[in-house]
C-alpha cells in the first residue's frame, strides 16, 4: 500500500476534516474516494468550471472596468454609508 503526503493550508485541513466527519468520514477516506470516483469518470467526478455570476454582477464588474457608475471617493466611513443609503 502506497503514502500520499500533500502540503495544505492549516484552515483548508481542519475545514475539511470537520466536513468529512460530519460524514462520518475522516480525510483521508474522502480522499481515497475522490480518487476512485476520478478513475470511474476517467477524469475529474465533477465539472470544473468558473462559477457563474449574475447579471448583476457582470454589469457591476464592466462599470468598474469603464469607470462608470462610480461613486466616491469618500472622506470618511459615514460619508461613504450616507452615499449608499441615498438610493
Amino acid at each position: 500500500m502506497a503514502t500520499l503526503q500533500i502540503r495544505i493550508d492549516d484552515n483548508l485541513k481542519h475545514d475539511s476534516d470537520t466536513l468529512f466527519a460530519g460524514l462520518g468520514l475522516d480525510t483521508p477516506t474522502a480522499v481515497r474516494i475522490f480518487l476512485t470516483a476520478a478513475l470511474e469518470y476517467d477524469g475529474f467526478p465533477f465539472p470544473i468550471k468558473h462559477r457563474s455570476m449574475s447579471n448583476e454582477t457582470i454589469e457591476a464588474i464592466e462599470d468598474a472596468r469603464n469607470h462608470r457608475n462610480l461613486h466616491g471617493p469618500y472622506l470618511t466611513a459615514e460619508e461613504a454609508v450616507a452615499a449608499m443609503l441615498e438610493d
